[in-house]
């Protein structure tokens, strides 16, 4: 029996973690799950975005499974996820981005994954005004040898174990010398490691460009906190969207899992959400707590129901009337 924090969120958040959850629970996994809340609901309920009682279920059960979340304005929080990922020492933020045979996209072939380190660079939170008039602001970037030794050591090790060729590194640092550089020194260091995995490294700019020009030459891609935060939506594109993109956050000792996509207010409560990326979320979780087959049958469940492209929600055919419910039942269909 696994125990694992569930956090539902805002908007849209309740309706499509309902169906992730119907489709993990018909794996036969057994399950204890730990119902949080976090943001808009949980300042509504608890009088703050990230209650005690969140943190100390996370606490405990050290795998969180979280729907998209509403920053509260005025609260003293930049981001709840940031300060999830930052409490809990969540330095991997994972997302993989695959094309699916039934989403027409410019490319048919795209296969990445974009590790991202999770914790520092500029969004460490570094940040004031230099003047009384607030007309000159200032953001710190750090980068630090252990961080970025444990990051880029992590994405050559996730190809590895996930049989990918090529880990790319993106960078700045023909600019920014001290903390790009040392990013990419870093980087060059580590590589020898591992002589069965090719390593490339590229300058962001110009790694924005070749990818939307040529997204094949990519496999692992890995770089430093506002750069993955671009290009993960970026690789989002090049395959449908962000509804279709899960995301792994991940720590020496905790883990969660979620959906990248926010909260969309306007579409709640109208079954119209499309749940792929949380259920693919759940999947990512499930191999993350051992359960390797259960998390294999969800994935080929949901490319199932994707590719036909009948029992999918309008934003992946537009002349479908089916649900975010129906949508959700018939991957759990598909996996019988």
């Amino acid at each position: 029996m696994h125990t694992i924090t569930l956090i539902k969120g805002d908007g849209i958040g309740p309706s499509i973690m309902d169906e992730a959850v119907k489709v993990i629970d018909a794996t036969g996994v057994k399950i204890a799950w730990e119902e949080t809340y976090a943001g808009m609901s949980a300042f509504e309920k608890f009088g703050s975005p990230l209650p005690d009682e969140t943190m100390a279920s996370f606490d405990k059960t050290r795998v969180a499974f979280k729907g998209p979340l509403t920053t509260v304005v005025g609260t003293g929080f930049r981001s709840i996820n940031v300060a999830l990922r930052q409490q809990y020492d969540l330095y991997a933020n994972v997302r993989p981005a695959k094309s699916w045979a039934g989403i027409k996209t410019r490319y048919e072939d795209v296969d990445i994954v974009i590790v991202r380190e999770n914790t520092e660079g500029l969004y460490a939170g570094l940040e004031h005004y230099l003047t009384p008039k607030k007309d000159i602001a200032e953001s710190l970037a750090v980068v630090t040898r252990a961080a970025s030794e444990r990051i880029i050591d992590y994405a050559f090790q996730y190809a590895r174990d996930n049989h990918r060729q090529k880990v790319t590194v993106c960078h700045k640092a023909n600019i920014l010398k001290y903390t790009q550089g040392l990013f990419l020194d870093v980087a060059r260091e580590i590589a020898p490691r591992y002589p069965d995995i090719q390593f490339d490294e590229k300058i962001i700019d110009a790694a924005c460009m070749h990818m939307v020009m040529n997204p094949k030459q990519f496999d692992v891609v890995v770089t430093t906190n506002m750069f993955g935060d671009i290009l993960s939506d970026l690789t989002a594109g090049l395959v449908g969207g962000l509804g279709l993109i899960p995301g792994a956050n991940i720590g020496s000792d905790a883990a969660l899992f979620e959906a990248v996509h926010g909260s969309a207010p306007d579409i709640a409560g109208k079954n119209l959400a499309n749940p792929i990326a949380v259920i693919m979320a759940g999947a990512m979780m499930l191999s993350h707590i051992g359960e390797v087959e259960a998390a294999e049958r969800v994935v080929k469940a949901v490319e199932k129901v994707v590719n036909e492209g009948v029992y999918v929600t309008p934003d992946l055919n537009p002349n479908s009337k089916v649900g975010t419910t129906e949508m959700g039942s018939a991957i759990v269909a598909a996996m019988e």
